[in-house]
Order: C-alpha cells, then sequence, then structure tokens
C-alpha cells in the first residue's frame, strides 16, 4: 500500500466524517479539508497519528493545491444540500472545476466522487442535474475520476432519513403528492462507506461510473411503512394528493420537521425522481452484504436512541464567527452592540460545572423558562429559521459547528467558555456566550451574556421589546443550573455590568 495520503474533502459533512475512521482502519494515511479549523480541530480522529487536518476552501485554488500536494487519491465529497440559486450552483461548479486543476498540478492518480443516482435529463430535479454536470467537469479534467451514484441513504443523521423520519413520527395521517409512488432503491450508509473506500483498493474501478444502491427497490409510500414499522408506530395512513405542490410540501416539511425549508426543497425535489440500478456491476468488485431497507432503518435508530450519531446534516455549512463578535467591539460598522449580562456566584470548580453546560439545549431544554424558548423557537420556525426542533447532535458534548436548537456553537473551550451563535431570523446578530471563572479556591463564577449588533430601527427595537425578558430567563436559568450541580449559590444572580 502507497504511504501517500488520501485526500478527503468535505472532511467534516456527513459522509466525510464517517469515511475518515474508516480509512484509517485500513491503514491509510489521512489528509482531512474543510474551510473550518475549529470544526476539524473537534473531530474524534483528529489526533489521530494517521490524520494531518488542513483548512481549506473549494473555491481557492492555490490553497486546494497546496492541500493536495503530496497526495495520492482524493474523495469529493462537496456539495451543497440547500435549494439551488445561480451563487450556489455557480459554487459547486467552480469548487469541481478547482478540484480537477488540484488533482491534474499536483499528480494525483484518481477522484472518487459520490453523486446522485437518477436518470441525468431535462425533466430531472436541477439538484440531480447539477451533480451530474458536477461529475462531467470532474471528468474533464486528467485525472481519472470514479462516480458512485447513490440512491437514497439511509443512516443516522442524514437529511434525507430525518425528514422520513419525523413526518412519519410526528403524521398519523400524510398527505402525499403523486410521486409518492416514485421507485427507489435506498442503500446504508454503512454500505455507501464500504463502496468508497473499497474503490481505493480496487485499480480497475478508476474511470468508472457504478450505480450503488440497496437489495430493494421500494416506493416512498412503502419506505414510510418501513420506518413505521422499525419505530414500532401504528400504520400511516397516506393520502394521496395529486395537486399538491413542491411549495406547499416544502413549508410543511420545514414546520414538521427539524430540516430547514431550503434543504427540505433540495430533498423534496429529488424525491421525484427515480433512483433505481440499472447496473449493479460493483457488487461483484467490491462484495459486501447489504443491508436491507428495514435492517437499515433499524440500526439508524439504535444509534440515534443511543445517542451515538456520528455525523449529522446539521454539521454541514461554512462556519465564520462575525467580524464583531471575534473583536470584541462595543461599537461596530456605527452601530453599538447592545449587551444584558447576569452573573452568579457558585462554590466548586470550572470542571465541575462544566457538563452543565455542555447539556444545553436540545431535549434537556435550556434549565428555566422552557415555554419561553419553545413559544421563541415556533416563531422562529414560522418565518423560516430553524426554530428549536432542530435541536443538537449529541446530548452529551457539544463540538464546534455543532448545531444546537436555532443557535450554533462558535467556541466550545472546556471548561470556561461557550459562545453561540445565533441562526435565528432576526433583525440583527446575536450571541449567547456562557464563562465560567475560578475567582477563589472552590469557588467559581458563571456569567451569562447576550449581545445583539442591530440591523437598524427594527433591531433595536426588538432588543428593547425583549429585553425585560433577559433578566428573568437569565435569573432562572442561572439557579436553576446552580441547583442541578448540587453546588451551593453564594452570590447572586445578579446583573453584571
Amino acid at each position: 500500500m502507497s504511504h501517500r495520503p488520501i485526500l478527503v474533502t468535505g472532511a467534516t459533512g456527513y459522509i466525510g466524517g464517517r469515511l475518515i475512521p474508516i480509512l484509517l482502519e485500513k491503514g491509510y494515511m489521512v489528509r482531512a479539508v474543510a474551510r473550518s479549523g475549529g470544526k476539524l480541530a473537534c473531530r474524534p480522529w483528529a489526533g489521530e497519528p494517521g490524520v494531518k487536518t488542513v483548512v481549506a476552501d473549494m473555491q481557492d485554488l492555490l490553497g486546494l493545491r497546496r492541500a493536495a500536494r503530496g497526495c495520492r487519491a482524493a474523495f469529493y465529497l462537496v456539495h451543497s444540500m440547500k435549494s439551488r440559486t445561480s451563487d450556489q450552483e455557480h459554487e459547486d461548479k467552480s469548487a469541481a472545476v478547482n478540484m480537477s486543476r488540484a488533482a491534474s498540478s499536483e499528480g494525483l492518480e484518481r477522484i472518487i466522487y459520490l453523486s446522485d443516482l437518477g436518470e441525468d435529463s431535462r425533466e430531472a430535479s436541477r439538484h440531480l442535474q447539477l451533480r451530474a454536470e458536477v461529475g462531467r467537469i470532474l471528468q474533464s479534467g486528467k485525472v481519472p475520476v470514479t462516480i458512485l451514484r447513490s440512491s437514497v441513504i439511509l443512516g443516522s443523521g442524514s437529511a434525507a432519513f430525518d425528514l422520513i423520519r419525523y413526518l412519519v413520527q410526528r403524521m398519523p395521517v400524510i398527505p402525499a403528492p403523486r410521486w409518492i409512488n416514485t421507485l427507489s432503491q435506498p442503500i446504508a450508509v454503512q454500505n455507501v462507506l464500504q463502496y468508497l473506500a473499497g474503490c481505493l483498493e480496487k485499480p480497475q474501478t478508476s474511470g468508472k461510473i457504478y450505480e450503488i444502491g440497496g437489495p430493494e427497490v421500494l416506493s416512498y409510500a412503502d419506505l414510510f411503512k418501513v420506518y413505521a414499522r422499525e419505530a414500532g408506530l401504528k400504520r400511516r395512513l397516506i393520502i394521496r394528493m395529486p395537486g399538491l405542490g413542491s411549495r406547499i410540501l416544502t413549508y410543511f416539511a420545514h414546520l414538521i420537521t427539524p430540516i430547514p425549508a431550503n434543504m427540505a426543497e433540495t430533498i423534496i425535489q429529488s424525491m421525484k425522481d427515480k433512483a433505481v440500478c440499472r447496473d449493479q456491476e460493483i457488487k461483484a468488485l467490491i462484495p459486501q452484504d447489504l443491508l436491507s431497507c428495514s435492517q437499515a432503518v433499524a440500526a439508524a435508530l439504535n444509534t440515534v436512541n443511543r445517542d451515538e450519531v456520528q455525523t449529522c446534516w446539521m454539521d454541514a455549512g461554512h462556519l465564520e464567527a462575525p467580524e464583531w463578535i471575534m473583536r470584541g467591539d462595543v461599537s461596530y460598522a456605527d452601530s453599538t452592540v447592545l449587551e444584558y449580562a447576569q452573573k452568579v456566584e457558585i462554590r466548586g470548580t470550572a470542571r465541575e460545572l462544566w457538563p452543565l453546560l455542555e447539556n444545553i439545549g436540545g431535549s434537556r431544554g435550556w434549565y428555566g423558562m422552557d415555554f419561553l424558548w419553545r413559544i421563541r423557537g415556533d416563531m422562529d420556525r414560522l418565518v423560516g429559521g430553524p426554530g428549536l426542533r432542530r435541536g443538537r447532535r449529541d446530548q452529551s458534548r457539544l463540538m464546534v459547528g455543532d448545531a444546537l436548537d436555532f443557535w450554533r456553537v462558535l467556541r466550545s473551550e472546556p471548561p470556561y467558555v461557550l459562545l453561540l451563535l445565533s441562526e435565528m431570523k432576526l433583525p440583527g446578530e446575536a450571541m449567547l456566550e456562557f464563562r465560567l471563572k475560578e475567582v477563589a479556591q472552590d469557588r467559581v463564577e458563571l456569567v451569562q451574556t447576550a449581545r445583539l449588533l442591530p440591523h437598524g430601527p427594527a433591531g433595536i427595537l426588538y432588543w428593547y421589546l425583549t429585553y425585560p425578558l433577559h433578566g428573568l430567563v437569565f435569573r432562572s436559568m442561572l439557579l436553576n443550573m446552580a441547583r442541578r450541580s448540587g453546588h451551593e449559590v453564594l452570590k447572586g444572580p445578579e446583573t453584571d455590568c
């Protein structure tokens, strides 16, 4: 086996984050590439001897060339699941061009690309057309490209799986469009990963296109029934409504599930495309036990119930801190950063109290006034924001880049600092910070701070309308955190000026 490393782009994404441990188990050296150094550093495999993490943007050809230098092959696992806009489509195509050029200039032997299964035609969804076009861009270069075209991927944390999961769990009666009878050949994420890794070991796969799917061909109506059965739910009633449009379905899915509207739109559009393998030559080249849909769903549910989801669709996306947060300015771009803080002094140490911060949100709630958090989350959901329904990937650990209800983890520095960036629909940019400071032996100060950079008068008005609630909610949260810890409150809560 060559000692030249394998480049994995999209290393913090859903597939990339799971592929890297498999490559390491097989003895490969890995160069993991993503845009966010913070997200890379937090991954469980980041400290492994066989991994080198590299921060690079797919839109930066020089940076990508540096990342690819000395590598043997590359996995191309970068694409957007958000609804298509001209800018996003341009970025996807530009990234593919840069990957092809970087691979050629740095002498890579091959590129392995995970694409979507379906008929590439004018009638196909725009998402499928673009994925096929990205494949053609990669193939236009000098480096041979292996393309795996996958049907629906079933696995914990997959966007398509979560859309099905929440719809079936929350809807005893499911209104369905005509394409509910569209056929697909779902495949377990475990099998996808083995096919990807297996391609490295099979030189004859170089330059070829393979279709990958599980052992069954089902309609989406059948897939809903499989999920209900494996989840122990009563049989769901599916009512076919041929006139049900994609826009209505997208908004409906946004309200019922944690999937954001722009991602739900892409998935729903893709469900119109028939995704059945016409040729499964790869089964002979890379033999493995293919999980049935029932087995794949059961495995995914088992992982979710054990709170062991490795990667999730929520992990994806660029994490960039607004400049005003990084600079810590009280004024920025002619605007004043509005701030409210409360603090409490507790007997104990920062290390003893840190788990309270790391467990915040999701199914455990926000330590007080949870009904107000739910109301705010519902309001955000109605206007297109993530709301509280998104929850969190892992209930016991937070990593940089993790989604946390309608926040995103910007900094996590145990046991002292947790910084959250708001992803709510707001007339401004907001953050929430928790800071633990040891002020004396066995005495620690917990400070909770909210900041808003308002966008015009609407932002200022929003701040002062919600200001009275800050004191009420913060006081409740700080007291309940102290009580939950079992440690004595020595002072406060009080406003921190």
